[in-house]
Order: C-alpha cells, then sequence, then structure tokens
C-alpha cells in the first residue's frame, strides 16, 4: 500500500511537467514527437493501476469489518473515498463529453478533482505513527489551535490599520501605495508576524518601521505561547500511538503462536 501511494504521488508530480503535457501551441513537427497519447498512455495506466488497489483494498477492508457504520464514519476511510471518487467522476465525464470536446478543453472540473488525488498522502497515516500522532494532537488541541488563530486575528486587525494610517492614510508627502487599503496591509502583517518577509510590501515611514518591528516581534510571542501546550500534547499522543501499536502487534504475536 505504501508503495502505490508512492508510486501515485510520483505520477501526479510528474504529470504537471512541460515534457508530460502536449501542448496546444508547438509545430507540426513538435506535435507528431510529443503526441497526446504517447505521453499520456503511461502515466493513465499506472494511475488505473492504483486506483484498482486503492478500491480493492476499501472494498475488503469494508467487508471484513465488524461494524460498517462505523467504518463509513471514521476520517481516514471517508479520505479514501474523496482521494479514489475524483477518478471515476473524471472517467465517466471524459466518456461522455469525449477527450477533445470543448468542454473537456475548458475542463477546470477536471483538473480539479484530478488535484484531488492529493489525499492519497493521508492514506500513509494508516502505516506511520507520526502522521496518525500529528492527526490526534490536532484533534486534542483545537482549543489552542483556535486560540492562536484568535491572537493572531486580533493583532492582524490591530498592525494593520496601523500600518495603512501610517503609511497611506497620513498626508505626510510620501504615500506608499502598497499599503492603499487595510485589507493590502493585512497581507504584510502576516508575513511579518511569521518571520516570513517576502519583501514585496514594506514600510517606508520611520513610524511604519517602528511599527513594523513591534509587529515582528509581537508575533514572535504571540506565535510562541500556545506552542508549549500543543508541544506536549504531541508527545503524549505520541506515546499513546506508540504504546497502542506494540500491544497489538504483541496481542498477533501471542495469537499466531496459540
Amino acid at each position: 500500500s505504501i508503495l502505490f501511494v508512492i508510486v501515485s504521488m510520483v505520477v501526479l508530480c510528474a504529470s504537471t511537467l512541460p515534457e508530460w503535457r502536449a501542448p496546444e501551441n508547438r509545430s507540426v513537427e513538435e506535435q507528431s514527437r510529443y503526441t497526446a497519447e504517447s505521453v499520456r498512455e503511461p502515466s493513465g495506466i499506472i494511475e488505473a493501476i492504483c486506483i484498482g488497489w486503492f478500491t480493492a483494498e476499501c472494498i475488503v477492508r469494508f467487508i471484513v469489518s465488524k461494524n460498517k457504520c462505523e467504518f463509513v464514519r471514521r476520517p481516514l476511510n471517508i479520505i479514501d473515498l474523496l482521494a479514489i471518487t475524483p477518478y471515476y467522476i473524471s472517467v465517466l465525464m471524459t466518456v461522455f463529453t469525449g477527450e477533445n470536446s470543448q468542454l473537456q478543453r475548458a475542463g477546470v472540473t477536471l483538473r480539479v478533482l484530478r488535484m484531488m488525488r492529493i489525499f492519497w498522502v493521508i492514506k500513509l497515516a494508516r502505516h506511520f505513527i507520526g502522521l496518525q500522532t500529528l492527526g490526534l494532537t490536532l484533534k486534542r488541541c483545537y482549543r489552542e489551535m483556535v486560540m492562536l488563530l484568535v491572537f493572531i486575528c486580533v493583532a492582524m486587525a490591530i498592525f494593520s490599520a496601523l500600518s495603512q494610517l501610517l503609511e497611506n492614510g497620513l498626508d505626510l508627502g510620501t504615500k506608499n501605495k502598497d499599503y492603499a487599503s487595510i485589507p493590502a496591509a493585512c497581507w504584510w502583517v502576516i508575513i511579518s508576524m511569521t518571520t516570513v518577509g517576502y519583501g514585496d510590501m514594506c514600510p517606508i515611514t520611520v513610524p511604519g518601521r517602528i511599527l513594523g518591528g513591534i509587529c515582528v516581534v509581537s508575533g514572535i510571542v504571540l506565535l510562541a505561547l500556545p506552542i508549549t501546550f500543543i508541544y506536549h500534547s504531541f508527545v503524549q499522543c505520541y506515546h499513546e500511538l506508540k504504546f497502542r501499536s506494540a500491544r497489538y502487534s504483541r496481542s498477533l504475536s501471542a495469537e499466531f503462536l496459540n
């Protein structure tokens, strides 16, 4: 299962390369060398094999499950369904609309459905305790995550309003067009608070730069406040899942020996 997930992800990433696609604006000689059939056929076969494996895996797991309703409600099973269904929908749309139809060329829906295959990566959570720990930590620390988002939103509202006022709102002779509105300043605030700093927009006035320094320092403090709770919950979830996995392995070994 891990091998099929890795192969499907490699094919998905490689299918977005220009060499794997048949561009529309190429010469006749280039189109004769890079035809759509020769480019898409190998990836289509590999994708079909992976989808067949995932479908068979889901069907078998559904058949052997004791509680069908509980099986359907599990998050990982829902993710499996979301990852498999778009392929069949895209195949049906291709059959009904035609490979060269206008709808197929416009095919925004098909591209979105095909990109939903990225959910296959989450299938690795069945086999790696680290991903399971991450999911369980987010589930148990949703209050801390909400609190972190509230901190960021409050600081964003304050600093974006102040930066727009200092850089563009006051008539100081030097107006910064990047801060023409508060929503535009929100981008600069979130980039500064997370200490990314793309540099695509920056304050040019002295009060704006002082405010930017305060924004960066306050972002570091606000982001660090809930981290301790999330870290301790992550460690606790990791040890819990590791103990549960070891106990399950011992029970299987004992059952096999008996």
